[in-house]
This record gives structure tokens, C-alpha cells and sequence, in this order.
């Protein structure tokens, strides 16, 4: 399905991507947002997994107990309720982060019996409790390990080697990229390198990590062409829209925010001042991209659908 939706000639079209909803808060507001940004047919919606954290519990006799909670359960269960109720193709991730071997086989097993056949693979963030990222035991250290299991998957066998008596439809996969250089890489060579490995493993697209400056990522795709990446490389978006994000963002996503729009933005006051310019940038940035001829362009949704729409009202 990912190699079919980016085969057309048509215009730039337009994705975004969903957070599974908080452990105990219902789909409401998760449901709201799709309903929000359909209107502007969706080539796909991705849903993010997160892996289970360390949470300290006090219990009897005053004494405190450190336990797993995973706070954004029903990554493939919100991905079938997406796909029924829209009939949009979705992308749930599936991470090495926090999972092990088998915990990934079960995803894909119950991604297949759904008729699933589209993932978004990645290593994943470090736990919060971690100063650099630790694999979880009988899981990976890199994304090209987890590709390596979905292709033997594919192939029909399962991770400790056992064939299949009957192999399901194949999975497609996409892999993430970072234009600015991903925070563990020594230079954005070795990036590019390990994006060329993800193709030749059978990558169909790549999306970036989001970035504000499109020359940025002017230069990282034809660096990347140069190195013989040839799939589609979507850039990620996400208009700013918080006071707090001026020196957030840069520090989580370590991505600069280019001079004119730091400026702009050290001249709000309000989060909606913010709000404006963040829309009013982004605008620029997607014209900018589309006048490119990017294929397509995602949308990184938290804290930011209302924004989204309306630049989607002007973009698309």
C-alpha cells in the first residue's frame, strides 16, 4: 500500500500523525482531531506507540514501589477503529523501545489479522529514567534490527526462527530521517548512510523529524539523492504554537528555528500570538515546499490541530 500511495503524479497531498489516547480518557478528543483534518483527505494517518515508564507508587507502610505503566496503551486497537470508522490507511509504529522480540512478533501478528499491512518502524526514544538509550532485554538497539524481524516475518518466520504453516500478507514499512542529524549520529553522513541501509532493507518511504527550515532540508534530501536514496523523503511538520516552545523545541527536536522566525516569535507575549505566527510560518513553509514538488507533506498533530486545519484550509 506505502509504495502505491506515492506512485502518482498527483498534487502534493497531505498526512498527519495521532497520539493513542491517555490510559482512561476515552477517544474523544483523539476522534476530534481526525475529524478535523479528513476533509483534506488524508494519504495516510500514522499512530505513534509509546513505550511503558517507571512510575513510583506509594503502598502500604509509607514505602515506595517503582512500577511499568504504559499511559498510551491501544496503538494497533485506536490504528482498526481509525480504519473502520474513516477508511483512511493507517500507519501505526511499532519501536524497539520498551518491547522485546516477541512483543513485536504480537503487533504483527494482530496488525495482519486486521488487515493491516502498512508500519512506520523505529528505534524509539530512550526511557525518561535512562541518560542514553538502553535496549530493552530480548529486544534491539537499532531500527535495523527491528527491519531485519519484519522481513523475516514477511518471509515467513518468526523471530526465533520457527517457519510459518501460513504466511500472511506482507508488511510495507516506513522509517523516520533527520534533516538536522539525529542527536546519537557523529555527522549527518553517518545519518545518511543508515537511511540508504533502511532503503536497501526495503524501506518505501522516509518521513523527517520536523524542522523550520526548508533549505535544511533542501540540503539533507540532495545529499541523500547523492548517496543513492531514492524513495520518497516527506518532510515533518508542526506549526509552533506556545511561548514555551521558542527554547523547547530546539532543545527536544534539535532542530534551530531559523533568525527572522526566532525573532518574530521573541516578540510575542500570548501563546496566541505564537499560535499566529507558528500558522503563518508554516503556510509559508508549505507553499515554499509544494512549489518544491515534495509529494507530500505530514503533519505532527499534538497541541497543534487547530493550526493544522487552518493551514490545511489555505494549502490544500
Amino acid at each position: 500500500m506505502l509504495e502505491k500511495i506515492y506512485s502518482t503524479d498527483s498534487p502534493t497531498g497531505f498526512s498527519f500523525e495521532v497520539l493513542p489516547p491517555l490510559k482512561g480518557t476515552g477517544t474523544t478528543s483523539l476522534f476530534s482531531t481526525i475529524e478535523a483534518l479528513v476533509p483534506f483527505n488524508p494519504r495516510h494517518i500514522n499512530i505513534t506507540t509509546h513505550r511503558a515508564e517507571y512510575v513510583y507508587k506509594e503502598v502500604e507502610g509509607g514505602l515506595v514501589q517503582r512500577q511499568r505503566v504504559r499511559r498510551r496503551p491501544g496503538t494497533i486497537a485506536i490504528a482498526a477503529a481509525i480504519q473502520q470508522r474513516w477508511g483512511v490507511p493507517v500507519i501505526p509504529h511499532i519501536v524497539c523501545s520498551g518491547s522485546t522480540k516477541q512483543d513485536i512478533e504480537y503487533a504483527l501478528l494482530d496488525l495482519q489479522f486486521l488487515g493491516i499491512s502498512d508500519v512506520f518502524l523505529l528505534r524509539g526514544d530512550k526511557a525518561r529514567e535512562e541518560s542514553m538509550y538502553q535496549p530493552t532485554p530480548g529486544g534491539y538497539t537499532h531500527a535495523l534490527e527491528l527491519i531485519d524481524q519484519v522481513n523475516s516475518f514477511n518471509e515467513g518466520f518468526f523471530a526465533d526462527g520457527t517457519p510459518m504453516k501460513v504466511k500472511g500478507h506482507p508488511f510495507e514499512f516506513g522509517v523516520a530521517c533527520y534533516p538536522e542529524k539525529h542527536e546519537e549520529a557523529p555527522n549527518i553522513e553517518s545519518d545518511i548512510r543508515i537511511l540508504l541501509e533502511k532503503q536497501r532493507r526495503g524501506a518505501k518511504i522516509a518521513i523527517t523529524q520536523l524542522f523550520y527550515d526548508n533549505e535544511k532540508f533542501y540540503s539533507f534530501v540532495a545529499r541523500a539523492r547523492a548517496a543513492g536514496v531514492t524513495i520518497p523523503i516527506i518532510p515533518g511538520l508542526k506549526p509552533l504554537s506556545k511561548l514555551t516552545q521558542l527554547h523547547m523545541v530546539p532543545k527536544t527536536f534539535r532542530c534551530d528555528l531559523p533568525l527572522p522566525l526566532s525573532e518574530e516569535l521573541r516578540r510575542c507575549h500570548t501563546d496566541e500570538e505564537v499560535k499566529r505566527v507558528g500558522i503563518e510560518w508554516a503556510i509559508e513553509q508549505c507553499r515554499d515546499l509544494i512549489a518544491h514538488g515534495i509529494p507530500s507533506l505530514h503533519f505532527y498533530t499534538l497541541s497543534a490541530v487547530d493550526s493544522i486545519r487552518q493551514i490545511a484550509q489555505q494549502i490544500y
